[in-house]
């Protein structure tokens, strides 16, 4: 392989396409088609190439009520008013009655648990508490 730059661009390619394909059913016959495209000419270029351990891309589905970095900056003024150790789930809740939303759609719950679990484990400003389900407080 002379052209390393032309196979990653094809694998990339080969990547976000998969991430189409999960996403878009209704376009998923010309997407699998255009799938196909890219594995002859991957294909072509390297005999024997397997297109199976490509992965495919995910698309970031952002929540359209909390830009980038204020899921942490919500969760830690709940947490300041909060008299005791409150749950991901709790939080999440909160956040969402706070915009307005008063019974959220279960995969939209989801996701900011997820979100709010994964932006209070990276901060040093909450302290986790044992047991389950997870509880967090603000400071020591």
């Amino acid at each position: 392989m002379e052209h390393k730059p032309a196979l990653y661009a094809l694998i990339k390619l080969h990547a976000e396409i998969g991430g189409k394909l999960q996403a878009d059913q209704a376009q998923r016959e010309k997407l699998i088609e255009d799938m196909k495209h890219v594995e002859a000419v991957l294909h072509l270029r390297g005999s024997g190439f397997n297109a199976l351990p490509i992965s495919i891309k995910r698309r970031n589905n952002p929540n359209p009520l909390f830009k980038r970095g204020h899921v942490i900056r919500g969760a830690l003024g709940i947490l300041r008013t909060a008299t005791t150790p409150m749950s991901a789930e709790e939080i999440a809740l909160a956040l969402f009655r706070s915009k307005g939303v008063e019974e959220p759609a279960r995969d939209d719950l989801h996701r900011l648990y997820g979100a709010v679990s994964a932006s209070l484990l990276n901060n040093k400003d909450v302290t986790l508490h044992d047991g389950r389900p997870r509880r967090w407080t603000l400071g020591n």
